[in-house]
Order: C-alpha cells, then sequence, then structure tokens
C-alpha cells in the first residue's frame, strides 16, 4: 500500500512539470471560515480567470493563530494578507470579538509562516476587519472597532506600534471580496501570483495529505493491508567492530502534577485541603464548592466551623479552622481525597497545628472512622496553649476500610483553631517523612529511570506570569510553602516540593531534571490576557535570573551557604549534585521569548558553566515554534534542546529514521515528551509496540537523543485531565499499562554502547520493513549484552540473529516477552529462560517486543 502511494504522489509532483502547460500567473484568494469556531486558520484558492476557483488542499490551514487557550481562543477572524514592497507576505486578523489584541504573522513564501505576534491596544478597544496600508515607510493598520468606530495605528516593522487614533468610516477603504467556492462562500482578499506560488501550496498539501494517509495507518487496517502476507524470516548480523557510544541516560520519566498526580497521588498525605487554603480561583470560580472548607465539613449538633485569617501560622498559610462546640459532641471531618484507604494493623502519623481560643477545651479525639460511622484509630492529643503548637501522634488501624475518613473532636466544650492537618501512612517510600506513597514511587523506580523530570510541563511555567511555578515556596517547613492554583484545574499544596524531588532522584539514583520557566508562561496561558502577551518585566529579569542561581547553590552549595543552610536544614547536608537545568517547556517561540531566554541561557553560562542548560523547541516535531526554537539553539550553541510530540501509531511508524539524519555537530536532543495516541487515548498493544519500535531507533541515535521520557506519568481514575497516561492508580491499587512495560522492558535493558546490525528480510515491502526493529546495547559497567527485537506486524518473524564472537557457546539466558491483540490494555511481559549460540533462531510472535539480556564474554 504504502510503494503503491508513493508511486502515486510522485507521479502526481511530475505530471505538471511534464506538460509544461502551467500559466505564468494566477490569482490567490486568500480566507478564513467559521468553521469550528474559527479555528481552522488561512486558507487559499486558486483561478486563472476569477471566475473558476480551485481549493488549495481542501480547505488546508496553511497557518493557524496561536492566541491564547486550546479550545475557546486559538481562532481567526477576517484575516487581511498582503504583499510588501520587499516581497514578504504579512497576515494580520482579530483573534475573537473582544480582547483588545490583533495578530500578526509574516512569511517569505506563504508556505512557512514565522513568529505570530499580538501587539495590544487600548483596553476599551476591540479588533475586527483590519486593512493595511502601505506607503513605502510606514504600514498603517485600519480597523473596526465598537459601535461601528473605525481606528488606525501605524508601524514601520510590525514590533513598535503606534498610539491608535480614531479615524472617519471613509478613510475606511476595504479591499476585500467575497467568493462564492464550491466550500461556501467567503470574505478575503485577491492577489495576482505567479503560478509557481501557487504550486508550492499544492504541493505543501499533497505532500501533507500523503503524510496523514501514512500516519493513520492502524493495526486494525492489517487484515487487509497484510492478507495473504506469510511469517518472514529476518537475518541479523551485528557489527561489533563498529560499536558507538550512546546515553547512558537515554530513558527516563516525566512528572507533572496533572490527573492528580501529587497531591493525593505520589505525595502521600491523605488530608485534602489540609492547609484550609484551597480558593474559587483554583477553578477559575467554575465550582463553588471549591473553597477553604473543601473535603471538611461539620459533624454533629450545637457546634460551627468556620475559617479565619485573623492569626495564621504563616502569612503563607493564611487560612485555618475554627471549631466551637457547647457540649463535646461535634466532629470536624475530613474527606481525604476520595475517602481515605485503610489496611488493619497499619500505623499512621498524623499531626496538626492547633491552639486553643477561649474555654476549657483541653484535649481532642482523632479518629479514623468508616463512612458508617464505626471507628477503627483512634488517638488523643492535647490542647494546652493558647498559640499556635504543632502536635504528632500515631495511629494504629484496628481494621480495613476503603473510604475511611478522618474525625476531630474537641472532648470539651470550647473553641479551637485548627490547621495543617496531616495524615502520613508510616511506611512511605524508604520511610521518608513527607514522603512518597511507596507502590506508586516503586512503581516509578522499578522502570529504573537514568533521570527525572519536574516540575513539568505545563506546571512549570504556569497560567500567566503570577503561577509560575516557583522553586522557593515549595521548600523549607511546609506551614510556610505557598501553595497555588495548578493550571489544570486544582490546588497544589506544595508539599511535594523541590526537597522531596531531589531526594526522590537520589533515592531511586535518577539524575535530577528540573524544569524552570524561561521568563514567560505557559504558551496556552490565559490570564492576564488571553494569550502570550508578555514575559517578567526586563527590569524584574535580574531578580528572576538570581532565583535560578540559588537553586544551583540549594541544590550543589555548601552547607554553609545561604541556600545550601535551607537543603541541610531539611536533613540533606551533602550537595544533591544537580547537573541539568530545562529553561522553558514547549513555548510559543516569540521574540517575547527569545529576550528572556538569551538573558537566562547568557547569565547560566557565565555564572554557572559546568550546569548543562537545557532548551526548548515547541510543542510538536515541525512548524514555526520548532524551526524558530532550533534557530535559537544554533546561535547560543544550546548543548540540548527538548522536543515533544505526541503521535499516532502511524507517525512512530514511518518516522523510524527521523533522529538518523540530525546534525551531530548541533544541539543534543531530549525528547521530553511522547507518546502514541489513537482516538479514544487508549494506552494498549498498539501504542506500546509503536513506541517501542521507536524506542529501538532512540537507541540507535542515542548519540545525539541523549534523555527521553514519556507523557503524561501518573493519573488518578476518576480525576485525569489527560488520556493516556503510563501509569494509573486509586487509593488501594496501582495499575501500570502496556505501555509502562515497554518503558520498564527499555529501561531494565539499557545500555551505554550501541552495536549496529545488517538487517535481511525475506519481504521487502516497505509496510514489512516498518514493523519489525532490532536494537543491540552494551551496558559496559555489567558487560551484558541486551537484544531488543519488534514486530508489529500481524505473522511470525523468524529472526536470526549472528552474535558470532560475542556470546559464549550455548548460553543460558532470560527472556522477555510482550505479546498481545493490538486491542489489548492488560497485556504484561512473561519472562522464560532459553539458551543461546552464536547463531540463534528466534520465533517472534505477531505484535510483539522481546528482550534478551546475555552476558558478554569480552572481559
Amino acid at each position: 500500500m504504502s510503494l503503491f502511494l508513493i508511486g502515486i504522489y510522485s507521479n502526481c509532483l511530475a505530471l505538471p512539470h511534464s506538460i509544461n502547460k502551467e500559466p505564468d500567473f494566477v490569482y490567490l484568494f486568500s480566507y478564513s471560515t467559521t468553521k469550528n469556531n474559527n479555528h481552522n486558520g488561512l486558507h487559499f484558492a486558486w483561478s486563472t480567470d476569477k471566475k473558476n476557483w480551485f481549493l488549495i488542499g481542501n480547505e488546508y490551514s496553511f497557518v493557524r493563530c496561536d492566541y491564547g487557550r486550546w479550545g475557546k481562543e486559538k481562532r481567526m477572524l477576517t484575516p487581511f494578507m498582503f504583499l510588501d514592497g520587499s516581497g514578504v507576505w504579512h497576515c494580520l486578523w482579530s483573534v475573537n470579538e473582544y480582547d483588545h489584541a490583533f495578530a500578526h504573522v509574516s512569511s517569505p513564501d506563504l508556505v512557512y509562516w514565522g513568529r505570530q505576534s499580538y501587539p495590544l491596544l487600548d483596553k476599551e478597544l476591540t479588533f475586527k476587519d483590519p486593512i493595511v496600508e502601505h506607503d513605502g515607510k510606514i504600514y498603517t493598520i485600519k480597523f473596526k472597532g465598537k459601535e461601528n468606530q473605525y481606528f488606525e495605528v501605524k508601524t514601520r516593522d510590525f514590533k513598535v506600534y503606534s498610539e491608535a487614533k480614531q479615524i472617519e468610516a471613509s478613510q475606511y477603504r476595504s479591499a476585500n471580496v467575497t467568493l462564492s467556492l464550491e466550500s461556501g462562500t467567503f470574505t478575503g482578499q485577491v492577489h495576482r501570483v505567479r503560478w509557481s506560488v501557487a504550486e508550492k501550496l499544492i504541493q505543501k498539501t499533497e505532500v501533507a495529505n500523503y503524510r496523514a494517509i501514512l500516519h493513520d495507518e492502524r493495526t486494525q487496517q492489517d487484515v487487509q493491508r497484510f492478507a495473504g502476507l506469510q511469517p518472514v524470516s529476518a537475518s541479523f548480523t551485528v557489527h561489533a567492530d563498529a560499536v558507538k557510544p550512546i546515553s547512558n541516560l537515554l530513558l527516563g520519566v516525566f512528572f507533572e502534577d496533572i490527573n492528580y498526580a501529587a497531591d493525593g497521588g505520589l505525595y502521600a498525605e491523605l488530608i485534602q485541603n489540609r492547609d484550609f487554603e484551597y480558593t474559587p480561583s483554583d477553578r477559575e470560580y467554575r465550582d463553588t464548592t471549591w473553597n477553604s472548607k473543601h473535603s471538611w465539613r461539620l459533624q454533629g449538633t450545637n457546634a460551627t466551623f468556620s475559617v479565619d485569617t485573623i492569626d495564621p501560622i504563616h502569612s503563607n498559610n493564611s487560612h485555618y479552622a475554627t471549631l466551637t462546640t457547647t457540649n463535646g459532641n461535634a466532629s470536624l471531618i475530613n474527606t481525604g481525597f476520595d475517602g481515605i484507604a485503610v489496611k488493619n494493623g497499619e500505623k499512621f502519623n498524623l499531626s496538626l497545628f492547633v491552639k486553643r481560643l477561649k474555654g476549657s477545651v483541653k484535649s481532642v479525639s482523632v479518629s479514623l472512622v468508616t463512612r458508617n460511622g464505626k471507628e477503627i484509630a483512634r488517638g488523643v492529643i492535647p490542647v494546652a496553649s493558647a498559640s499556635w503548637k504543632n502536635i504528632k501522634t500515631v495511629l494504629t488501624a484496628t481494621d480495613s476500610a476503603s473510604g475511611a475518613q478522618l474525625a476531630i473532636r474537641p472532648l470539651s466544650a470550647g473553641s479551637l483553631a485548627v490547621d495543617m492537618v496531616s495524615l502520613f501512612p508510616q511506611q512511605t517510600f524508604k520511610g521518608r517523612r513527607n514522603g512518597l506513597r511507596n507502590d506508586l514511587a516503586q512503581t516509578i523506580a522499578d522502570i529504573h529511570p537514568k533521570f527525572i523530570r519536574f516540575p513539568g510541563g505545563c506546571v512549570a511555567h504556569g497560567d500567566g506570569i503570577e503561577n509560575i511555578y516557583r522553586w522557593k515556596n515549595t521548600v523549607g517547613p511546609l506551614e510556610s510553602r505557598k501553595p497555588q492554583r495548578n493550571l489544570w484545574g486544582y490546588h497544589q499544596t506544595a508539599g511535594l516540593g523541590y526537597f522531596e524531588y531531589f531526594q526522590y532522584c537520589e533515592d531511586i539514583g535518577a539524575v535530577p531534571l528540573p524544569v524552570l520557566a524561561a521568563g514567560v508562561p505557559c504558551q496556552n496561558s490565559g490570564t492576564g490576557g488571553a494569550g502570550q502577551q508578555g514575559g517578567v518585566p526586563l527590569d524584574q529579569m535580574d531578580e528572576y535570573i538570581q532565583d535560578i542561581f540559588d537553586l544551583v547553590e540549594y541544590a550543589n552549595g555548601s552547607a554553609k551557604s545561604r541556600w545550601g543552610k535551607l537543603r541541610a536544614d531539611a536533613g540533606h547536608p551533602q550537595p544533591f549534585n544537580l547537573k541539568y537545568i530545562g529553561i522553558g517547556n514547549e513555548d510559543l517561540i516569540s521574540d517575547v521569548f527569545e529576550e528572556r531566554f538569551k538573558l537566562i541561557f547568557k547569565a547560566m553560562k557565565e555564572k554557572h558553566p559546568e550546569m548543562v542548560v537545557i532548551g526548548t523547541v515547541g510543542p510538536t516535531f515541525e512548524g514555526t515554534d520548532y524551526t524558530e526554537g532550533w534557530k535559537i539553539a544554533d546561535a547560543l550553541q544550546v548543548p540540548v534542546v527538548d522536543e515533544h510530540y505526541y503521535q499516532s501509531p502511524g507517525w512512530f511508524i514511518h518516522n523510524q529514521e527521523y533522529y538518523d539524519k540530525y546534525d551531530r555537530s548541533k544541539s543534543k536532543v531530549y525528547l521530553g515528551e511522547y507518546a502514541s495516541h489513537l482516538p479514544g487515548r487508549p494506552n494498549n498493544v498498539e501504542t506500546a509496540l509503536s513506541e517501542a519500535l521507536y524506542l529501538t531507533s532512540l537507541e540507535r541515535n542515542g548519540d545525539v537523543v541523549t534523555m527521553s521520557s514519556y507523557a503524561p506519568l501518573l493519573a488518578k481514575d476518576g480525576r485525569t485531565q489527560w488520556n493516556p497516561n503510563l501509569i494509573y492508580f486509586d487509593n488501594k491499587e496501582v495499575k501500570p499499562t502496556v505501555g509502562y512495560y515497554v518503558q520498564k522492558m527499555f529501561g531494565q535493558n539499557a545500555g551505554d554502547q550501541y552495536l549496529p546490525v545488517s538487517t535481511v528480510l525475506s519481504n521487502n515491502e516497505d509496510g514489512v520493513k516498518k514493523r519489525i526493529a532490532i536494537s543491540i546495547v552494551r551496558d559496559s559497567k555489567s558487560n551484558d549484552l541486551i537484544v531488543k527485537l519488534v514486530n508489529m506486524l500481524p505473522v511470525n518473524v523468524n529472526a536470526q540473529v549472528d552474535l558470532t564472537g560475542l556470546v559464549p557457546p550455548r548460553s543460558a539466558v532470560k527472556k522477555i516477552v510482550l505479546q498481545g491483540d493490538p486491542v489489548d490494555k492488560h497485556a504484561k511481559p512473561q519472562e522464560s529462560s532459553i539458551t543461546i549460540t552464536d547463531k540463534s533462531t528466534l520465533a517472534l510472535g505477531p505484535y510483539s517486543v522481546t528482550v534478551i539480556r546475555l552476558a558478554s564474554d569480552r572481559k
């Protein structure tokens, strides 16, 4: 099928040149539509006579608006396109019906479009139906505002603009035309261009359509695609003399607090809203129940429960609860994160800040109770002071429950204040205080990740400048940490902060990789204007950069230094040995971004040349952000860049040579976010095997790809904002996916040397070749040789692997195989022992990945 399509595609491109009857000039119509709520971007149609019009690519989107959030924003209304005197195309448009902003972008050829900018107007203005006049020096942009008023702004370079000035309606002369096309009637502009201009546009859509067909290939089509296919024989010859070093950090994990991955997830705290700091703004005021009382309720009579701010423990934790009872028969109940899972005999560390306000309250009962009121753990704590005191006790469960709750009950009449109510299982990962949920942390550790990226993701640069994740807010005593809104629609306590991240990395032998904002918020930001309107003010950038320097000191500095002492006070006098810092996360590569990134990068290079700074090149594998991000990386010689892409299984199948063409003299690559996506977003055998195919190519290109991490990592059942994820969980159970097991198979069997392999197949059809992969690596520490084989075909592959001179005769080795129906979401790897010779034949079952690890005879 693929070869057939290639033939058609090649013929289509060659046909016009062979006929050679193209017109010298044609008319080009530029327009947008209201379809999909104006999200479809800029389209073109062409004509030789202005009467008969032909769509280019059936409303292909040549440029889309990147202003504001996905969903509501990123719209293009009434675009106006024109060619300036130097041969550069410009397009301006309205971004929506209400913001005081507009969009501009330029292009040398209408195929590649550069960085978008979103100039701001006076706040009372709106912008629609733009037209542009040019006198050779100054561009005059005229537009409609509210109530049929007209305005103009002027610019020489589309970077600096004059103040908007009101004009008469007679001064606004529209050059738009309205045409009837086969897909509807639309308004836009008509341009006279050379045929070669339109031809390039047509060719771009043909290539895009061809790729779309390839990338849409799915296993459900395999019955037709591989009808009559017989088992394939494969001969693999290893070239041990051509071994090359590859990264020893190739496979890691990406942690972001999305899907309740932190609070209510990896962070083992069992009390939700322990600090009474939930606020309606966490959910942008869409949920009236999301407030400082969320997850808390009063049970009993003759009592009141309120939240106060008069005398807090710390200014960063300004809210606390006051409980008043007249008879000692009322309790303050916390429901936890969808309940609290309790096992009989389990011990819990409970702590809270409490002070007596009035009355004779001298002690408080704290207990775990089931939903039907049965008490299954209890302790009594004293209330002996009128000032805040941190009281601790241990609760031991006498029964099991899946949805227990915490009850706080004064044992006599009076009033007391309560804050920072905390309940941790004693069995956290490695027994750490303020630690991690043991089963989740261990499941991640079992991947053997070589690094952990944290704290995101979009969380790292936040929704607006004020929501940027600031590491200093997440260290120190818990009551002094500064919680904030999580842009995924809930709350971050900062209990899982930078100290805990660093400690976890150390505990599992992973390199820490913190990612900090590049002085700009998330490219999906909607706070402070619907688009990414700006960054940290330039006069505050020195302070922002100093925060990054301080992070290096916190991680690596002497225990006697200011920030190193804070680390030591937390219980870790020795440095964490930080080496890598990410600056930026799939940002909109704008002039605003570049200016701030350069300041940070150059300052880090001067102050901390020992640190490896990882840059960013946007949210996908091609397009403007990718191209512009790489331009910056090339100019600054950024050591490593962070690439992201979420694609279909077909994309991963047909792009296994993606990194083979990368220039080895330029920046290395960290593939920071990737995953295989199908409609409905399952994580199944099909997605996992396409990722396995791609991982073999990452190993082959491990000299340029230094790191990779699947994303997202964690998701709590019923609390997801994104699918698929690598590991799902609820309060009692961890549920690894098929994709997790592929990551584990590669992570536990990583190497730092790659041995090239020659492949000969009995069937050389393109679709067959691209679904068989092999990677052979050596772990220089153990000297083990690891063979990974992927078969994404519906038939057996009989693989002969020539390992002459690499293994002792008749070696007994462990074989791990993951195999299943492509739609299977529950397949798990199976282990067995086999005997390997220097020329062994292995039967690779349909839809399978196989890993064989064997000791080498080379010492």
